[in-house]
């Protein structure tokens, strides 16, 4: 029986688990909080939970991966490269769904030369994003076509039922990630030009997004995700007109989160002076207001918005100027992320929702297409999220490839060749993770 070690026992971790146990590979769940493993194994004859701090006990990482016959890491981005490094010290394939970065990029040679597999970005975003995207590109490009408009927006978000708050979103991911996401520079192109777009200029770059949600069209509100002009090379298209990727949120969300920012609530240094102060405190401290007598007048005047506007009863339905003691964090953006999860979590039975949209312009010698590829996934209420799901499931289904030999090729790895994204594609489709697709067709210009 193959042995898989998984680090980390946070919110996506539980799907990707089952599904290995249930291919009948034993599982070690490694996590700094052993009870969260042991409710994700619930018991299972081949699962084994490991109490592990990688921040602590880095000593017993290579033991750990050497026990086992593939590493998948759902830590923190940041520890990655450490597990990489242990599974090349001791020739382990690793599975990981986070974006590559330079120290990870920095191991492909080795990676290669010792037949290793570190296989990454195998999640939703970024993962089920690549698969679906390449599939549509190698398909356009084999009946000799040219991609010139990219565009793919992916997000995760409540189920219309269960959105229920002005900011239109609840966590069911890593809650300060998603916050500090909002401060991330970005870079794109758009009618030909690249548009660099600082931090704090985000959510200046909104667009409109038409999605048919349960038979409903629907209209989100989408923004820069990161740099999306290294996915030119990634995917092997250069796009003359259009080169995208943004993050979807429904409406509220970034006109809020934007003036949420400028106030300094995203901020990651930890605070002095916060014994026995308040929400209002602090926020009338960011802003330099003397007092919170008239904070909301203090807070709209800073920001340049209106009193009386929907950014600020927004933060007034957070709590942000209100009378209640701050919780324990001292650096703001933690502060917020405990308010916020006591505001916006999801219910027992409330359903999660991610939705995924592709759109490319192909054009052939004797026509243009138009191509929305797009998949609408969601939570089983009282079960498995829909993030847990999309995210854990692919790289599920990379390390079952992985371990039964049908995907060989060592090196760093992103999912965008047809012998991994065809068959993970086929194995999603199956465990009802699918997309749909539209094509309009057009006399060539």
């Amino acid at each position: 029986m193959k042995r898989v070690v998984v680090f980390g026992a946070g919110l996506v971790v539980r799907a990707h688990v089952r599904y290995l146990l249930d291919h009948g590979f034993a599982v070690t769940v490694a996590s700094r909080t052993v009870s969260k493993a042991e409710a994700i194994l619930d018991g299972h004859p081949n699962g084994t939970p490991l109490a592990f701090d990688i921040a602590r006990d880095a000593d017993r990482l290579g033991p750990i991966i050497a026990d086992h016959d593939l590493a998948v890491s759902l830590l923190p981005w940041q520890y990655h490269p450490k597990v990489a490094r242990a599974c090349l010290d001791r020739g382990r394939h690793m599975v990981t769904t986070s974006y590559v970065k330079d120290e990870m990029a920095a191991l492909d040679a080795e990676a290669r030369a010792k037949g290793i597999v570190l296989l990454n970005e195998l999640g939703v975003d970024p993962g089920i994003d690549h698969m679906t995207a390449m599939k549509v590109i190698h398909r356009v490009q084999a009946e000799g076509g040219e991609i010139t408009t990219f565009q793919s927006y992916c997000g995760g978000l409540p189920a219309p039922e269960a959105n229920d708050n002005p900011l239109g979103y609840k966590f069911s991911w890593s809650p300060r990630g998603v916050l500090l996401a909002g401060l991330n520079n970005a870079r794109y192109k758009r009618y030909g030009k690249v548009v660099e777009v600082p931090g704090r200029e985000l959510f200046d770059h909104i667009r409109k997004v038409d999605v048919v949600i349960e038979g409903v069209p629907t209209e989100l509100e989408g923004y820069p995700n990161r740099d999306s002009m290294p996915y030119t090379e990634t995917y092997g298209i250069d796009p003359r007109d259009v080169m995208f990727r943004g993050t979807l949120r429904n409406p509220g969300w970034c006109p809020t989160m934007k003036q949420v920012a400028r106030l300094g609530w995203l901020g990651t240094e930890e605070l002095t002076g916060l014994e026995g102060r308040t929400f209002a405190d602090l926020t009338a401290r960011l802003v330099g207001a003397p007092g919170t007598a008239s904070l909301r007048g203090n807070v709209a005047a800073h920001l340049g918005v209106d009193a009386s506007g929907p950014e600020i009863a927004t933060m007034e339905w957070l709590g942000l100027l209100g009378p209640d003691p701050l919780p324990g964090p001292t650096a703001p953006v933690d502060i917020l992320t405990a308010r916020m999860l006591e505001k916006m979590s999801y219910g027992k039975n409330e359903r999660d929702m991610l939705v995924l949209q592709h759109t490319f312009m192909a054009e052939y010698p004797d026509r243009r297409e138009h191509i929305t590829s797009t998949m609408v996934d969601f939570g089983i209420p009282g079960g498995d999220s829909s993030m847990n799901r999309t995210v854990g499931l692919p790289a599920a289904v990379g390390v079952r490839l992985i371990l039964e030999g049908r995907f060989t090729r060592p090196g760093v790895i992103v999912p965008v060749m047809p012998e991994l994204y065809e068959p993970a594609l086929a194995e999603l489709e199956r465990l009802g993770i699918h997309f749909t697709e539209e094509v309009r067709t057009a006399p060539p210009v």
